[in-house]
């Protein structure tokens, strides 16, 4: 990439959904025709039912949320990372998150966890609040044709069959 110090960086919504790994691509894609950084940004919270003195011996939402989006983006750019590619973990809720980040942008790439038919045709929770409330442009990736799923599963998927 080149020189993006007086850039706003592209944002880009990464929850290791296929869709959301499209966006990834797409969003380096376009930082680098336009000369600008990208951050990636996957957001964690606790679950409304927890039990905080049990579960932070065995599961850590934040450490599930590091390996989801290091996992995205080794699945995204199997060479390695683009150079200058920031990686952001951010507590609470994603829209909130991104809709805050989204002040400081060129852009917030999302992807969308449409599935296909009618259902396909909307919006997640999360992309249609970005939608509406980003203070600048919103591209929305949405998921590819059935069949086309991520390679392997997530690292918090795979804890959840282990």
């Amino acid at each position: 990439m080149s020189d993006t110090t007086n850039h706003k960086p592209i944002i880009v919504g990464v929850d290791g959904s296929r869709s959301s790994i499209d966006a990834l691509r797409e969003a380096v894609e376009l930082a680098e025709m336009i000369g600008t950084p990208v951050v990636a940004v996957t957001a964690w919270q606790f679950p409304i039912i927890y039990n905080g003195a049990y579960a932070m011996e065995v599961w850590s939402p934040e450490e599930d949320a590091q390996q989801t989006l290091a996992w995205a983006i080794d699945v995204a750019f199997p060479a390695g990372a683009p150079v200058g590619l920031k990686r952001v973990i951010v507590a609470g809720p994603a829209a909130a998150a991104l809709v805050e980040m989204s002040a400081d942008a060129t852009m917030l790439v999302l992807g969308s966890r449409g599935r296909g038919g009618f259902a396909g045709l909307l919006l997640g929770s999360v992309s249609t609040a970005c939608a509406q409330h980003a203070h600048c442009p919103v591209l929305i990736m949405h998921s590819p044709a059935k069949g086309d799923e991520a390679p392997q599963s997530t690292p918090a998927e795979a804890h959840a069959v282990a």
